[in-house]
C-alpha cells in the first residue's frame, strides 16, 4: 500500500499537466479498481481506513475529469463516493472537498440555490479541519458565486472577504492534489462574481489581472469567455471576438467540455451583435464546438 499515495500523486500530477484533462482518466480508472479490490480485503481497520484516504483522493479526481467532459452524472457519483470514503477516515478537509466539487455541478447549471446547502456544510466541515490547509477559503470563494448568482452583494462580498485570508496562511501553497486553491486564483475568482453581478469595470480589471498570472489552458478559456461575456453585454463586437475568439482557441486546445460548455452560455448574449459579420462567424463556431463535444461525449 506504501506506493498508492505517491501513485495518487502522480496521477493529480499528470492532470494538471495535460492538455486534454480526459486523457488521464484510463490510468485513474486502473487505479480505482485496485484500490477498490484492496479496501474489500483490508486485513484491519486501520488498513481500510488508510485505503478509504486514497480512494477518495482519486475519486475526486476521476470525477474532476468527469466534470470536465460534461459528464455530469459521473461527475455526481464520484464526488458522492469520495464524501462516504472521507467520512469514513473522518478527514474533514477532503470530505468538505469532495462536497465543494459536487457543488460546482448546481453552480454550472446556474442553479445556484442548489449549490449553497452542499456549501453550507463543506464550510461546516471545513472548519473542523486544518486551519492551515486552505479549504476554507475554498469554500468561501464558491460559495461567493453562488450568491453572486443570485444577486446577493452583500453575501458574495462578505464570502469573498473569507476567502482573502487565503494570503494569512502560512503553510505551503496547495496547486495539485485534492485540495489546490491559493491567493493567486482571487483576481480570477473575483472576476467571475462580478460578471455575475454585473459589475463590469471591476470585472474586467480583476479578470485582466487574472490572465497575466499565466493560468492553466483550461483557465485562459474560462476567463476569456467572462471577458466576452462582458463584451457582450457593453454592445462592443471587437471585444468579444476577441476574447470569444481566445476561449474557442482554448477549447479546442484543451478538448475541454467545461469551456464549451461556458462558450454556449454565452450564446444568446450574442444576439444582439449579429448584424456583426465577425460575430456571426463567431457564433457559428461556437454551435459546431458545442456539437462535436455532444457527439464526442455519446461515443465515449
Amino acid at each position: 500500500m506504501a506506493q498508492y499515495g505517491p501513485l495518487n500523486a502522480h496521477l493529480w500530477q499528470l492532470y494538471h499537466t495535460a492538455k486534454v484533462k480526459a486523457s488521464v482518466s484510463p490510468l485513474v480508472r486502473s487505479q480505482l479498481d485496485v484500490l477498490t479490490s484492496d479496501i474489500g480485503r483490508a486485513p484491519s481497520t486501520a488498513h481500510r481506513q488508510a485505503l478509504a484516504a486514497l480512494l477518495a483522493d482519486l475519486l475526486q479526481l476521476a470525477g474532476e475529469i468527469g466534470f470536465d467532459t460534461n459528464d455530469y452524472t459521473t461527475a455526481a457519483h464520484c464526488y458522492t463516493l469520495a464524501a462516504t470514503a472521507s467520512k469514513e477516515t473522518n478527514h474533514h478537509d477532503m470530505w468538505a472537498c469532495a462536497l465543494i466539487r459536487h457543488s460546482f455541478i448546481p453552480l454550472y447549471d446556474r442553479q445556484f440555490a442548489r449549490a449553497l446547502p452542499m456549501l453550507d456544510a463543506a464550510t461546516r466541515l471545513a472548519n473542523r479541519g486544518d486551519s492551515q490547509l486552505p479549504t476554507r477559503q475554498w469554500a468561501s470563494t464558491v460559495t461567493a458565486h453562488a450568491h453572486a448568482g443570485l444577486g446577493d452583494l452583500a453575501s458574495c462580498q462578505r464570502a469573498l472577504d473569507n476567502a482573502e485570508t487565503v494570503n494569512d496562511l502560512t503553510a505551503p501553497t496547495h496547486t495539485t492534489g485534492w485540495l489546490r486553491f491559493s491567493g493567486e486564483r482571487l483576481a480570477e475568482e473575483c472576476g467571475r462574481c462580478f460578471v455575475e453581478l454585473r459589475h463590469h469595470d471591476l470585472a474586467e480589471a480583476s479578470l485582466t489581472q487574472a490572465l497575466k498570472h499565466g493560468p492553466s489552458g483550461r483557465r485562459q478559456g474560462t476567463i476569456n469567455t467572462d471577458l466576452a461575456m462582458i463584451g457582450a453585454r457593453l454592445g462592443d463586437a471587437d471585444r468579444v471576438i476577441t476574447y470569444a475568439g481566445n476561449a474557442i482557441d482554448a477549447a479546442r486546445d484543451t478538448q475541454s467540455g467545461y469551456i464549451t460548455k461556458k462558450l454556449s452560455g454565452l450564446q444568446p448574449h450574442l444576439a444582439p451583435l449579429l448584424h456583426n459579420r465577425g460575430v456571426r462567424h463567431l457564433n457559428d463556431h461556437i454551435t459546431h464546438l458545442t456539437t462535436t463535444t455532444a457527439l464526442g461525449a455519446k461515443r465515449a
